[in-house]
């Protein structure tokens, strides 16, 4: 069964703030500059360079302000309640959840995950089966990393994906095939991990 970020056990787990920096990604990995804590900025720089001649990371977005973590919360639930007319506050946190985290949990605003795809050697973006940041009801359930309906090259690209980032210690959100983080409190309940590295935190660039 699939564990959302709403669920209790992920705001049950602790937190021990390393106070790791923010940093910004090489422009060659995040054409943007997004920004992430120090070691997870190693861990995509290494998982990187493990792909396949031809094929890179592209990081979309890794750090996200409360405030903009709130408006997209608040933009998605309306959303939500608009296709589930019928559901109370505790559904629609729930289905609210599987595109977007509470902000008390939120792994973009710890610094501590990224949203990305793979590109080709002319910076294309390759076959992953749905748009970066395609809803579940946008794309029919097939956003889930694991989901039926998408062809071969985009179930191999996503497989891809889970290997060089899973040798690094990274985790995905499975109803999102595109996000992964490291550090965070939902990081730390897939791993067993004792505790989250990483909290809530301003945008303050160490490099």
């Amino acid at each position: 069964m699939t564990i959302l970020l709403s669920d209790p056990r992920v705001r049950a787990v602790p937190v021990a703030e390393t106070g790791e920096p923010l940093v910004r990604l090489d422009r060659d990995l995040s054409p943007l500059g997004a920004l992430v804590r120090a070691s997870l900025a190693e861990r995509l720089e290494a998982a990187d360079a493990t792909l396949p001649a031809g094929i890179r990371l592209r990081v979309i977005e890794g750090y996200r302000p409360l405030d903009v973590q709130r408006a997209i919360v608040a933009s998605y639930a309306a959303e939500v309640r608009a296709h589930h007319p019928h559901a109370d506050a505790a559904e629609l946190e729930v289905l609210t959840s599987r595109f977007v985290s509470p902000v008390e949990v939120a792994p973009h605003v710890a610094g501590a995950a990224v949203d990305l795809t793979l590109v080709d050697v002319c910076g294309d973006e390759l076959d992953l089966g749905t748009e970066i940041d395609a809803t579940p009801e946008q794309s029919d359930g097939r956003c889930y990393f694991a989901a039926d309906g998408i062809g071969a090259d985009a179930r191999a690209h996503r497989d891809l994906l889970a290997a060089v980032l899973g040798a690094q210690g990274l985790v995905n959100y499975p109803t999102e095939w595109w996000h992964w983080s490291f550090g965070d409190r939902y990081w730390a309940l897939m791993t067993g991990s004792g505790h989250a590295l990483y909290g809530p935190v301003a945008a303050e660039v160490a490099a």
